[in-house]
């Protein structure tokens, strides 16, 4: 089970999800830019599957769903474990590639800081592996 949020490049007019039509998310870029750019944003990444990377943090782990399309349309990012410092790397990203940050859970874009939706995930998930606890 995963937190998953989706890096998407969206034009600084769009705050909501509400926003949002089909045509307004542009391609990231190229996937051979993408790469490059990530490595540099992320200097720990693991990229030797290209489509799947992968970033280890202390209490937390992310994986980074690139895909094999050129462009890149979308990096969606699979986080497990615990501790706030899991955001640093994901608006990092972000900012470096140019995108919002969309919280798949609660559908709605975050900026740095917010942090909610990474919380109320970790409850869900751990009244989910232990139904005992309150």
């Amino acid at each position: 089970m995963s937190w998953d949020v989706l890096l998407l490049r969206l034009p600084d007019n769009v705050t909501s999800v509400e926003q949002l039509s089909g045509d307004q998310a542009p391609p990231i870029g190229s996937l051979h830019d993408m790469l490059a750019t990530i490595a540099q944003a992320l200097p720990d990444v693991d990229l030797s599957d290209p489509a799947w990377g992968e970033l280890l943090g202390p209490t937390w782990s992310m994986e980074l769903n690139i895909g094999d399309d050129d462009p890149v349309d979308s990096i969606m990012l699979h986080i497990r474990g615990a501790g706030d410092d899991v955001l640093t790397p994901v608006f990092r990203l972000a900012e470096a590639l140019g995108c919002k940050v969309l919280d798949c859970s609660e559908g709605d874009l975050i900026t740095a800081g917010q942090a909610s939706g990474w919380h109320a995930f970790q409850q869900f998930r751990d009244r989910v592996a232990d139904p005992s606890e309150p």
